[in-house]
């Protein structure tokens, strides 16, 4: 759930249960939501596209590597 914080700094919340009448423990998590909302990957592998130069038969060697399991 997203809501607001109100300018006194006070978080309510209204929160629809099917519990019954009774104490409950409730745990809450805040994290801030960042005003940019785009998502941005950890690391840009870009950079590592088309490095590997395959000398010999691809299958082949697949196939040596599976069999020696």
């Amino acid at each position: 759930m997203t809501t607001t914080v109100d300018e006194s700094g006070l978080l309510h919340l209204n929160i629809p249960t099917q519990l019954s009448p009774g104490q409950v423990n409730i745990v809450v998590v805040l994290n801030p939501v960042p005003a940019d909302k785009t998502h941005k990957s950890g690391y840009d592998f870009s950079d590592l596209a088309g490095k590997l130069v395959w000398q010999g038969d691809a299958r082949a060697m697949q196939r040596v590597l599976r069999d020696e399991w």
